[in-house]
């Protein structure tokens, strides 16, 4: 009944013509410069529209459906956007440098508090030079700065309004929302871009990957997109529904402490990444959904380094690394173990078993390994605080090869940066610094080569995957298709044809 009345709202469009698409969370802010959750950026994707975008290859571009028509660089510190003419908010009115403006101005001002005002360190300035032109001035150089010009932009002077009530350029217009049930969004007519090919989305928030399956399954959904657990999407598979396959960017590991006594040492970090099994857990707990990774930029990106130190399933060779490191067996085929360690995991039940392999895995050369599962919340802070020695986590949306400075640099320890597992190698520091400053493509792809060269042999992270995107959707659903990241923008080009 909810989505019959929904449908009915906003333009008056035909239920039929709507897309009822669903997710795990909701979104928790609908304004772009604060909320950072997938919640809240799937339904950004659909309202607004991004200043530059990421093409395929993990590119920055200005094309379709970007507002920048071209960006120029004329030194190392100044950035030039040109913006499209006729781009119109939903409220009619034109989208003009002043919008962009105030959107990037957000982040340079003291008052603004928002999780994404750490990646505008760099910029010290933005101003418009006429109507459809902006500048940005940065402090320093910073080769990775266009990806931070990835970002929707909102209208001028819309304060703590888009928290509730979000005005955006993109294909979709918001009609409204019930907190942890659905966002109802229209066809946005005037978009600049072309019509959507619906009427509209429906966001139905699901969190129970059971439900989701059993809606999609008795027709009252039509697609969902990297919410539909492999053995789930497999089941739904069975019965009918189309299932669309794409390479995608996310990337789950095993987080070693190197602060760790045991674990600072460079043969029992190797030890560990040859005893897991990766591949059995691709094939069986993902049913093939998945790649095994060689590192957190996904092979698709443009500056992705495929030679580097790679770890095989080799048990046998896992123990005599552990010989070396002082580790012997203290009973040979008896129970006692070599080593103890503590592995922290999240509630989810996937996490949980893939805990489980891993924990046998070791087990199986001869290290003792004590799974502690706790909800996210708790899980994340003890990640944070350095409180583990391992642990698996996953980075969503890998997109530029700066990740690696905020992952490894010995500068990006909490709370400033991600290299939570405290890693330290001062080339690894001089190459990224190179990088980061470097004033080309060739130049930061030479560089981030090395570097992921170098952590990839001192494995301060055991890669164990590169998620593949899928979309389940009912057999009338047509047109999808998945980008490496996964937007819902390219809902804009999904329809449904009759019932």
């Amino acid at each position: 009944m909810l989505a019959v009345v929904a449908c009915g709202t906003g333009t008056g469009a035909p239920e039929d013509g709507m897309l009822r698409v669903i997710i795990r969370a909701g979104p928790a802010s609908f304004d772009p410069r604060i909320g950072t959750d997938e919640g809240s950026q799937r339904v950004h994707q659909l309202i607004y529209d991004h200043l530059l975008t990421i093409d395929d290859e993990l590119r920055v571009v200005a094309e379709p459906p970007a507002l920048a028509l071209r960006l120029e660089t004329p030194d190392a510190l100044t950035y030039i956007v040109h913006l499209r003419r006729g781009v119109r908010f939903h409220d009619g009115h034109e989208l003009t440098a002043r919008d962009v403006v105030y959107t990037f101005g957000s982040f340079l001002d003291p008052a603004f508090v928002s999780p994404r005002k750490g990646a505008y360190r760099m910029l010290a300035s933005v101003h418009a030079l006429d109507a459809y032109t902006v500048e940005f001035t940065l402090r320093e150089p910073f080769g990775s700065f266009p990806i931070q010009l990835v970002m929707p932009v909102v209208p001028e002077g819309a304060g703590d309004s888009l928290r509730t009530f979000p005005i955006g350029t993109g294909p979709y217009r918001f009609v409204r929302y019930a907190p942890d049930e659905e966002v109802v969004l229209s066809a946005f007519e005037g978009y600049w871009d072309g019509l959507p090919q619906n009427s509209g989305v429906l966001l139905r928030v699901i969190p129970d990957e059971t439900m989701r399956g059993l809606e999609l399954r008795k027709g009252s959904a039509d697609l969902t997109i990297n919410d539909a657990p492999p053995d789930i999407a497999h089941a739904l598979e069975k019965d009918g529904l189309t299932v669309a396959e794409a390479l995608g960017v996310d990337y789950t590991y095993i987080g070693l402490n190197m602060r760790d006594p045991a674990l600072k040492d460079k043969r029992v970090r190797h030890a560990i990444g040859y005893a897991v099994d990766r591949q059995a857990i691709v094939d069986h707990l993902r049913r093939g959904l998945a790649r095994p990774a060689v590192g957190v930029l996904p092979p698709v990106a443009w500056a992705f380094e495929p030679n580097v130190h790679q770890f095989t399933h080799d048990p046998e060779r896992a123990r005599r690394l552990l010989d070396e490191a002082g580790y012997p067996d203290p009973d040979g085929a008896g129970p006692l173990p070599r080593l103890r360690l503590s592995l922290r995991t999240s509630t989810d039940e996937f996490y949980r078993l893939q805990a489980a392999v891993i924990q046998e895995n070791l087990r199986l050369i001869g290290i003792e390994v004590e799974v502690r599962s706790y909800e996210f919340a708790t899980f994340y802070a003890d990640v944070l605080s350095g409180n583990v020695q391992m642990y698996t986590l996953q980075w969503v949306g890998v997109t530029d090869p700066d990740m690696l400075r905020r992952l490894y640099h010995s500068e990006q320890v909490p709370p400033v940066g991600f290299n939570r597992i405290y890693y330290g190698n001062l080339d690894v520091d001089r190459l990224i610094d190179l990088a980061t400053t470097a004033s080309t493509d060739e130049e930061r792809r030479k560089y981030y080569s090395e570097v992921q060269k170098l952590v990839a042999e001192d494995a301060p992270y055991i890669s164990l995957w590169y998620k593949t995107n899928i979309a389940v959707a009912r057999p009338n659903v047509t047109g999808i298709r998945l980008s490496p990241q996964a937007t819902f923008a390219t809902l804009k080009d999904v329809r449904k044809d009759g019932t």
